[in-house]
């Protein structure tokens, strides 16, 4: 059931996923198409998220996002505050003291995740919570495993290190899964969809920015989200048997890697279950210092890619 609509406020608004929003020309939404995607989602009793650019908008754009609650996703330059997401896109060198306590984003490579680990160690010990995202898991190969199983490794001990000192950090990849008991993915196009500034809706930014025409409906017909119930985790066979629960199942990289929106590929599994066995490693260093004794313990499994043990599935 759909639950939110992300409103891109500009065509340069923070990308805060995997794809990048390759547009470098303004084209703010209309005041008009503002109005009205405020409109549907009071209608569909939505919530909105707005998703800022790097300037400040226009006053009269302000007053209209004031009149319904929402929440807000800028990027670290943005001018404003109130901000209830920050997207660091200059996270290696930009000052901390402005996002002390808040949720961020950085969006990276999987091999960066090393090489600036002391970098972002700083980082998850300013900010409230901190979602890393990858983008370039379409390179990742099974030549990489032990590689990315040894960066996560670090991060257990960067994690653990904080709890330590009486910080509780959150760090997506690898805490997430400590506390989840099902699936919290992404959902796009199943509880979420976005409103771009040309007034059409899609599953989410990534399609908008790959190929504007794609779209699924627009704010004079509405939604028209062509058998949806493949977007759904109960329609996915091998996502509703797994219990990597802190995976994000992108449906847009599932349609470039498989093409199926409902099918994750190899390198998505792989890397969403080596998270999974560090997540393991992380909550048994907590229940240690006394963290986690009420929990679920989260058993280690051999096999990466839950295609190679439907077997098991019930």
């Amino acid at each position: 059931m759909l639950t939110h609509l992300i409103i891109l406020l500009d065509d340069t608004s923070a990308s805060y996923c995997h794809y990048n929003a390759c547009s470098g020309v303004r084209r703010l939404i209309s005041i008009e198409h503002l109005n009205a995607g405020i409109l549907f989602a009071m209608k569909e009793n939505l919530n909105i998220q707005f998703v800022y650019p790097d300037y400040a908008l226009p006053q009269e754009y302000d007053k209209v996002i004031e009149t319904i609650d929402h929440s807000k996703l800028a990027p670290d330059v943005y001018p404003g505050k109130m901000i209830d997401i920050w997207v660091l896109d200059h996270w290696e060198s930009c000052p901390l003291d402005k996002f002390k306590n808040q949720t961020c984003i950085i969006r990276t490579t999987w091999r960066n995740l090393s090489v600036y680990k002391e970098r972002i160690r700083q980082i998850i010990a300013e900010v409230g919570r901190l979602n890393i995202v990858i983008t370039d898991v379409e390179s990742f190969q099974d030549g990489n495993i032990e590689d990315y199983r040894h960066t996560l490794d670090e991060y257990v001990e960067i994690l653990s290190a904080q709890y330590a000192a009486g910080h509780s950090a959150q760090l997506n990849i690898l805490t997430d899964r400590v506390s989840l008991r099902d699936m919290n993915n992404c959902n796009a196009g199943d509880t979420n969809v976005t409103l771009a500034p040309n007034g059409k809706f899609y599953l989410c930014p990534a399609f908008y920015y790959e190929d504007d025409s794609q779209s699924v409906g627009d704010l004079e017909r509405g939604l028209c989200i062509m058998n949806k119930q493949l977007l759904r985790i109960d329609h996915a066979p091998i996502c509703r048997n797994c219990d990597a629960f802190q995976c994000k199942r992108c449906i847009w990289m599932n349609g470039r890697l498989t093409l199926d929106y409902n099918t994750p590929s190899h390198q998505q599994c792989v890397m969403a279950h080596l998270e999974r066995n560090a997540s393991s490693r992380l909550q048994a260093k907590l229940r240690q210092m006394g963290y986690q004794k009420k929990m679920d313990v989260i058993e280690e499994i051999s096999e990466l890619d839950p295609f190679n043990y439907t077997n098991k599935w019930k």
